[in-house]
């Protein structure tokens, strides 16, 4: 099991194949991927947990198992993807929690937990999250950790135009190259 960073009460470590029923529980609810405006099918969780495999690969990052230090249980997925939009990359810090975990405090923790790791590990210049217009609760969330709102975009997704807000915070630590 590889630990990438840990916060008061969560750990964020790689997923594995032993995952996939707490991904299948994330995915599948309606509730929770109502920003996405459908739940995955079995094949979209397997492509899913398959490309946050190969994130791991090429990138050395991507959306990892939000773990409660305690009670050892499974919360939901948070990290950093590289998110292709307009001929523009952004290192993009995104998240989805099981709805059972919401308002407790959980997004904000591993978000934070992810900023961090995006400037003190990677050394990045800027961290990103890219939200739907009419997800309040992540905006909030990316106000909670000092993101501020730079872009408004139109990604086609699921055979939609769908409106999404970019948020964006500046790393402050200068590093000598």
């Amino acid at each position: 099991m590889k630990i990438i960073l840990e916060t008061n009460r969560l750990f964020l470590r790689e997923l594995f194949e032993n995952d996939y029923k707490d991904l299948c529980e994330i995915l599948q609810d309606k509730d929770v991927m109502y920003a996405y405006e459908h739940s995955f099918s079995k094949e979209e969780v397997e492509n899913w947990y398959n490309k946050q495999i190969e994130n791991y690969n090429e990138n050395g990052f991507g959306l990892w198992a939000v773990i409660h230090k305690e009670t050892k249980d499974f919360l939901g997925q948070c990290g950093l993807t590289i998110q292709k939009i307009n001929e523009k990359e952004y290192l993009e810090i995104g998240y989805l929690l099981k709805k059972k975990h919401w308002h407790k405090g959980y997004a904000t923790e591993s978000v934070l937990g992810c900023k961090n790791y995006a400037f003190e590990t990677l050394k990045a210049e800027k961290v990103y999250s890219i939200i739907r217009d009419n997800n309040i609760a992540s905006q909030n969330v990316a106000k909670r950790i000092g993101m501020e709102k730079t872009e408004e975009i139109v990604k086609h997704y699921y055979s939609m135009d769908m409106v999404h807000y970019i948020y964006e915070a500046k790393n402050s630590i200068k590093y000598n190259k």
